[in-house]
């Protein structure tokens, strides 16, 4: 019989190297115990990181480098959402390195959340949920948050025809009229980005 520990590790493999996870997202098929006492021997084994309090990843790993890489911030937060059954959305730095148009890593990841304002601190980084509206992390798909959060930090000055094309090019065609849709209530000034960035995809 195939033990827990190997069951566990078979659904990271699954996922893919960078995906991170707590006990909760395997609590489905096993006990909390059985799945925290597992997670715990795979770290020690060296077959999984543990990245912070109850949060552990399946690093990538670098060929040239010769050793893992740093966490995937956004799984990491994706991770604490799932835990605690937050909604997250990526904002400022996070948001605008998230979508490539900073190739600068910053040294705070902050994420708006519906629940409450915390911060973790992993290796030299911080990750941070910051408490806001609801409306800023209420919307029904991830793009359309994407989209009004990186429109939001670079600034009504600071988008260029350049800009509007790299966010356009990420977008799957089949989404962009449900994104107008979806962030209607946003600001006018936002709201006319968002529209200039989907219309040419649809």
């Amino acid at each position: 019989m195939q033990s827990i520990a190997s069951k566990v590790i078979s659904r990271i493999y699954g996922r893919g190297r960078g995906w991170a996870f707590s006990s909760n997202d395997f609590v489905d098929e096993f006990t909390r115990d059985q799945v925290d006492n597992a997670l715990s021997d795979l770290a020690k084994n060296g077959k999984i990181r543990r990245v912070c309090r109850g949060i552990y990843d399946y690093p990538k790993y670098s060929i040239l480098l010769a050793q893992d890489l740093s966490p995937n911030f956004d799984q990491v937060a994706q991770a604490f959402a799932r835990k605690f059954n937050w909604r997250i959305q990526p904002s400022g730095d996070a948001v605008l390195n998230l979508l490539g148009l900073s190739t600068q890593v910053p040294g705070r990841f902050i994420y708006l959340s519906d629940g409450p304002t915390r911060k973790y601190s992993i290796g030299n980084y911080t990750l941070e949920f910051k408490k806001s509206a609801l409306k800023d992390v209420g919307f029904k798909y991830r793009e359309s948050g994407l989209i009004v959060q990186a429109i939001k930090a670079l600034g009504k000055d600071r988008i260029s025809k350049s800009t509007i094309e790299n966010i356009r090019k990420q977008l799957d065609v089949k989404r962009c009229k449900q994104i107008i849709k979806d962030t209607k209530s946003v600001t006018s000034w936002i709201y006319s980005y968002v529209k200039q960035i989907c219309k040419g995809c649809e």
